[in-house]
């Protein structure tokens, strides 16, 4: 057992040999390249026949293109449509004008290196595997909602009619037979990567100097990066604008991150207060005796 052990936040290169696998396989993740997303929606697709999702309405918003609007606990996999007026190429045109730009993100949960989710679980149904990954074991879940707020990334969600979580498993079942996810397998530009997580962070940096190098000065990884508040996440992003355009948090940190000195401070006060409460009995004790006396 390393020193590392029940560490709540910081780096931490092994996740799957804190929870107590040993002679695990490298940890896997996504690499979700959002430069060559053409929003046809096949993860979304194969992500609920191959998990059997209920279907989630599937309604018209009137907002977007995007129907099924965000990640949930019938939606694991979520492609994003954000439409907006970019700057027009250099042209001949009057200064000024402007053009159309979509951008596509799958989104989906990060399967954090630090997961609250699982954290706060009181009854194990959440868990780490093997492969690094967090799962949710649906007959074990009771439906108390702890996770639902400690996710930094608003992931996860009770179904309405039973109140039981959900979220995506990494299709848990196939890494198990040695496949790749079914979102990873359906994709058609390969714009979501599967394999060992080493290995995407650095395709995915060459990526982006590739992408810098052809001009395109506003990509960026989001998740990558083990010094984050979350301590680097199982499923990261190539994004071409602020992360806040998709809809992901700027600077997420784990929300369990101080329980450690939230527990220490409770502890102190609890400790305060019963010694003030021993001091004021025997002082009252004591003018008692002096009183009788």
């Amino acid at each position: 057992m390393t020193d590392i052990h029940r560490q709540l936040s910081g780096p931490q290169h092994d996740p799957a040999g804190d929870a107590g696998h040993d002679g695990h396989p490298p940890r896997v993740g996504f690499f979700t390249d959002t430069s060559v997303c053409i929003g046809c929606k096949a993860c979304e697709v194969a992500c609920k026949e191959w998990n059997a999702i209920p279907e989630d309405g599937m309604s018209l918003t009137g907002m977007s293109y995007d129907n099924s609007e965000g990640l949930g606990a019938s939606t694991w996999r979520h492609v994003a449509f954000i439409e907006q007026d970019a700057p027009a190429a250099k042209s001949p045109e009057p200064e000024g004008r402007t053009e159309l730009r979509w951008l596509m993100s799958s989104d989906v949960c990060k399967h954090c290196t630090h997961a609250a989710c699982l954290d706060v679980c009181p009854t194990g149904s959440l868990f780490r595997t093997e492969f690094g990954t967090v799962v949710v074991q649906e007959d074990i879940c009771n439906g108390c909602g702890y996770c639902v707020p400690a996710c930094p990334y608003g992931v996860i969600e009770q179904r309405k009619d039973d109140g039981r979580v959900f979220k995506c498993t990494m299709c848990y079942d196939r890494l198990g037979a040695g496949q790749e996810p079914a979102c990873a397998k359906a994709c058609p530009t390969e714009s979501i990567q599967f394999g060992p997580l080493d290995e995407l962070r650095e395709r995915a940096a060459l990526r982006v100097d590739e992408l810098h190098r052809a001009g395109v000065e506003d990509a960026r990884l989001y998740g990558h990066d083990p010094e984050d508040g979350v301590g680097g996440d199982g499923a990261f992003f190539l994004l071409l604008d602020e992360p806040e355009v998709y809809g992901l948090p700027p600077d997420p940190v784990v929300t369990t991150r101080d329980l450690p000195a939230m527990w220490k401070h409770a502890g102190l006060a609890a400790l305060s207060l019963v010694a003030g409460s021993v001091l004021s009995f025997a002082a009252a004790a004591f003018t008692s005796r002096r009183s009788a006396g």
